[in-house]
Order: structure tokens, then C-alpha cells, then sequence
């Protein structure tokens, strides 16, 4: 029997994957994974087999994927962290769904919160929520109570999928949401192509963040009470006293 291997490869360079992701793909038989992905993929390892699907064909993709890992070492690839926005929690639906005895294995990699951080400064340093705007799988009306709720409690909040064609207002909406809470003067960082020979990133404010200039290609991080810019790199203090 095969082996199933749920792969995180970071935010896309070589450079940011962990060596055990390089080797879960290197050894693979095939691997699959989101067009998207594979293409950036094909580059890195030429000489591996690909099969890739669109979006939104998540769960045809797993179901594939474990029928390939019935007699053969299958890699099915995430960007960022496969366990977090990734494809870990629905390989294990699926395969449970289809009574699948295939082994599966969870490699993590960088996930964009992280990395968008290095490239800010130190914006995650205390308590954290990561939130998608994304309403294809979870409500609006959901997304809402959980950005009110993180935002009451003054957490540093990083932003995955904040804008795109199909929802140009969602960040807007966000923003105001969060303004309940957070000053207009609250830092946030904005890392674009993480890890891709395009990649920006930049530090503005709440009240001044140009929603025009973000998309899915973003990931945004929204600072606590008590971050701060320095030298142009975003800081959230974790409190220690410097003497």
C-alpha cells in the first residue's frame, strides 16, 4: 500500500521549504495539487509527475489522490501550511467518507501569517487570530461575529484572501468592523507574492489602507493597541522591560 502525504510547501520559493517537504515531494510517485501550485512546483522539481485540478474541486482532488496512494506515494500539496487554510482537514474527511485505510501524513510548511511577518518586521509576536475573508465556505454573517470578537479583544489579527473580483467591499467591510475597536492610527502590514520574484510589502495605518491596492494575491496583518512602527518594520511588543 501507498502512502498519502498532505504536503505544506510555504509560500513558494524553494528557500522557505522545510527540508522533510522537499523530500516528501522529491520522493513522491505524483504529485497533485491546485493548478496554481503546480505550476510554481514544475519549476522547482522538472522532473516529477503532475496532476493538478482548479479551483473549487477540492474534494475531487482528495478522492483522486487517495485512489493514486492506493498502490503508490502520493504528494498532495498546499501552499502555506497544509493544516491551516489547507488540505489536511478535507483529506481526512474525504478518506474517512470513503473508508479509506490509506496512510496519510501531514507535512506542515510556512503558513502566509508567518511569513508575510518576517517580511514586516515582528507584527505577531503576542496573541494572534488568523481569519479569512473568504465567504465561499463560511458565512459572511459568521466572518462578522469572528472579526468583532478578536477585534474586542484586541488581538493582532492577520488576514488571509482579503479581496478579490468576485468580493471587492469585504475588506471594506472588514475595516470598519474592526475600527470599532482599533484606532485609525493602528499599524498594519501588507506582504504581497510572498516568496515569488514580485514580492512587496509595505506598512501603512487602518485609517489610511488603500483597499484599491489589495487582493488575493495580499495577506494583511492588523496590529494590537500596542504595535508600533520603527525604521519601517511593524513591532508588537510582547512586554518585556528593556533596562
Amino acid at each position: 500500500m501507498g502512502v498519502l502525504k498532505v504536503v505544506g510547501f510555504g509560500p513558494g520559493s524553494k528557500d522557505d521549504m522545510s527540508i522533510r517537504a522537499v523530500k516528501a515531494i522529491e520522493d513522491a510517485d505524483l504529485v497533485m495539487g491546485y493548478t496554481t501550485y503546480v505550476r510554481i512546483l514544475k519549476e522547482i522539481f522538472p522532473d516529477k509527475e503532475f496532476k493538478s485540478t482548479g479551483m473549487t474541486h477540492e474534494v475531487d482532488r482528495c478522492k483522486a489522490a487517495l485512489e493514486e496512494a492506493k498502490d503508490k506515494t502520493v504528494a498532495l500539496v498546499s501552499s502555506g501550511d497544509s493544516g491551516i487554510y489547507g488540505m489536511a482537514s478535507i483529506t481526512y474527511q474525504v478518506a474517512s467518507e470513503m473508508g479509506s485505510d490509506v496512510k496519510i501524513e501531514v507535512i506542515p510548511g510556512i503558513t502566509a501569517a508567518s511569513s508575510a511577518a518576517s517580511l514586516l518586521g515582528a507584527p505577531l509576536t503576542h496573541d494572534t487570530a488568523l481569519i479569512s475573508l473568504s465567504n465561499c465556505l463560511t458565512p459572511w454573517d459568521v466572518i462578522v461575529k469572528r472579526l468583532d470578537a478578536v477585534s474586542s479583544a484586541d488581538m493582532v489579527i492577520a488576514l488571509y484572501n482579503p479581496r478579490s473580483n468576485a468580493r471587492p467591499d469585504v475588506l471594506s467591510e472588514a475595516i470598519n468592523i474592526m475600527s470599532k475597536y482599533k484606532s485609525p492610527s493602528t499599524p498594519v502590514g501588507v506582504a504581497r507574492n510572498i516568496g515569488r520574484a514580485d514580492q512587496e510589502s509595505w506598512c501603512t495605518t487602518l485609517g489610511e489602507l488603500d483597499c484599491e491596492s489589495i487582493d488575493m494575491f495580499c495577506t494583511l496583518i492588523v496590529g494590537n493597541s500596542k504595535t508600533f512602527i520603527e525604521d519601517g518594520k511593524m513591532i508588537t511588543p510582547r512586554g518585556y522591560t528593556i533596562q
